[in-house]
């Protein structure tokens, strides 16, 4: 019995070691055939547990496309600490500025001779807020950020602090409480309008963002983008009001609010005709707008009549822009526009809109929050920006930012300081 047990001893021995030696030899294999995926980055074994460090190295080849890299991507970032951002109190601005890798000179002529205002409307995820605004911030642009009214205090106060830190960033002078798709929405850009008009940075476009955007084209891309064919015009995608989306405007609706839910819901009462004789269009809630044209919705009788009567409306948004623009005597209109403008990159639901490529995220109303194995696609849209990111995939987050930033410097013109690039 004690010489049958040293063999099976001795064989178990030598199929362990083989099976290691075979695992060796793998691993070895897989390097050779995707350096990229294993160059910057080192794994440590501790009884049960593997630890990946440095999840960002799997980015450049997941942004193209490496399935192994994706795949690598996914365990490892399940693993990693997100970034986070803390704001002391008080704050330090040079030091949040060089630590967080704010650009905060000048990188070209171009830039400098076209500033742009930004109206962003943020309720969650603070750490995705400070990532979207350091990747479009440009010190000679201004920003409005709206935070939603029911955002927590702690929330609301980390936002001011950081605000507090620039010159060309602030804080809504007025703010809602935002419901998905009532005239909250609406009326929060309004509000930032407002306070843009009066700034004294003399801008020349306006673009609006939620805090799940992020930006695919750099600021001087997106300037040329803007002047390329809409110099002097606004980019409102849109059309003639389908009449599957006639719903939206014949019945009347109402927000709803309290602690725990919000939402819009139908009243079973039909709306009064628009006292206008203009068609109503339907289009993206996003856009990018002239100044002219801002301060003709600010005071135009008409504008003012179809803000008033959309109060009740079922995502005003997605009509009021386009449907004022469609108007041949406003500021910049394009009357004869349709969907054009690659204002965003979405991959849309199957039962929502069309989407020639798959979600490899997941759906949130309808809309496809990204995942590692998307950004191959959405680096390759023409669009502006791309939505939605969130935090549940930080390393998805950290690959499209870090593929901007290089991106962004890349095409700098002017002095570039060593903490505008991002540590690996």
């Amino acid at each position: 019995m004690v010489y049958l047990n040293s063999n099976m001893s001795k064989f178990g021995m030598k199929w362990c070691f083989g099976l290691i030696l075979l695992s060796a030899i793998f691993i070895f294999v897989e390097i050779i055939k995707h350096p990229n995926c294993f160059k910057n980055y080192i794994v440590q074994r501790n009884s049960t547990n593997v630890v990946f460090h440095n999840c960002s190295g799997y980015c450049p080849a997941i942004i193209n496309g490496d399935e192994e890299a994706c795949q690598l991507g996914n365990h490892c970032q399940k693993q990693d600490e997100p970034e986070t951002f803390h704001i002391q109190d008080p704050v330090n601005c040079i030091r949040f500025k060089e630590e967080y890798h704010f650009i905060t000179g000048s990188l070209s002529e171009e830039e400098a001779s076209y500033p742009l205002a930004y109206i962003i409307t943020i309720h969650k995820e603070f750490e995705m807020f400070v990532k979207l605004l350091r990747a479009i911030y440009n010190p000679d642009n201004v920003y409005c950020i709206h935070v939603d009214q029911k955002s927590p205090e702690d929330y609301k106060r980390k936002v001011k602090k950081l605000t507090d830190c620039f010159e060309n960033i602030f804080v809504a002078s007025k703010m809602e409480h935002v419901v998905y798709a009532g005239f909250s929405r609406l009326q929060a850009d309004i509000n930032c309008m407002k306070d843009l008009v009066t700034s004294k940075v003399k801008w020349k476009h306006v673009i609006n963002l939620c805090g799940q955007d992020f930006p695919i084209k750099t600021n001087r891309e997106i300037i040329l983008h803007i002047k390329s064919k809409w110099q002097g015009k606004n980019i409102t995608p849109g059309i003639q009001q389908p009449p599957n989306m006639k719903y939206r405007t014949e019945y009347s609706y109402k927000e709803h609010i309290n602690n725990a839910e919000a939402y819009v819901y139908r009243l079973n009462k039909k709306k009064a005709k628009l006292p206008l004789d203009i068609s109503i269009y339907f289009g993206t809630a996003y856009y990018a707008l002239t100044r002219n044209f801002v301060q003709f919705i600010l005071e135009d009788a008409r504008a003012k009549a179809l803000l008033e009567w959309s109060r009740d409306t079922y995502s005003p948004d997605e009509h009021f822009w386009v449907t004022m623009n469609r108007l041949k005597d406003a500021p910049g209109a394009t009357p004869d526009c349709t969907w054009e403008g690659n204002v965003r990159a979405i991959k849309w639901a199957p039962n929502a809109g069309p989407s020639p490529v798959n979600c490899n995220g997941h759906y949130v109303h309808d809309i496809c929050v990204y995942g590692l194995k998307d950004l191959k696609w959405i680096v390759e849209q023409q669009d502006m920006f791309a939505n939605k990111f969130e935090m549940s995939s930080p390393l998805t987050v950290k690959c499209i930012e870090k593929w901007h930033r290089n991106r962004t410097l890349s095409q700098a013109s002017g002095t570039i300081q060593p903490h505008w690039y991002f540590e690996d």
